[in-house]
């Protein structure tokens, strides 16, 4: 079955939407329908995909998921075991209320310091209601930026995580668009 939801999953990412029957048939070399039929029960039974009332299917709970197999050592080296402890989607890992969230490229290197590079995407979830520490993403005197919130004694500010810029106090107007919730980044 890995195969036929494999394929289903390289055609979703490759055209962004879920296939029709006939091109079902075509990715699976099936010949008839009801083969298709038969292939896509199993992969509502096993929650790969799910199916609404009309017959149309959409990604399911296992789509996207990937496989926990155990911990990394980071430190000093340790015995390896690979035991499979659970499946884990990465939607719903990095992404919080998934209707308030969005991703943006990084640019710049204003936030080095906290792990966050040019090229890097960070998941962000709409918000104004930030907290010292946060790092959000904001509207500052008709520009936008990324950086630490802080508020010290009532007097806001925004703070890079870069020893060679300056904190960024508001002459105008601040407002936070969004709260960065995780970070991306492709080696």
């Amino acid at each position: 079955m890995e195969g036929y939801g494999g394929a289903l999953l390289r055609f979703y990412e490759r055209y962004r939407r879920m296939p029709g029957y006939q091109e079902m048939m075509d990715l699976w070399g099936f010949r008839s329908k009801n083969a298709v039929f038969k292939t896509i029960q199993k992969l509502v039974d096993e929650g790969f995909i799910t199916k609404n009332n009309d017959g149309h299917i959409a990604p399911g709970e296992g789509w996207g998921s990937v496989r926990v197999l155990g911990v990394v050592e980071a430190g000093f080296p340790s015995p390896a075991e690979e035991t499979e402890l659970d499946t884990l989607s990465l939607d719903d890992f990095l992404v919080g209320r998934r209707g308030a969230s969005f991703m943006l490229t990084v640019k710049g290197d204003s936030m080095i310091e906290a792990g966050i590079r040019e090229g890097d995407m960070v998941i962000v979830e709409k918000g104004s209601h930030a907290k010292d520490g946060d790092i959000v993403v904001a509207e500052m005197d008709g520009g936008w930026t990324m950086k630490y919130f802080r508020n010290r004694n009532g007097r806001i500010y925004l703070e890079p995580a870069n020893k060679h810029l300056q904190r960024m106090y508001p002459e105008e107007d601040l407002r936070i668009a969004a709260i960065v919730k995780a970070v991306i980044r492709k080696y």
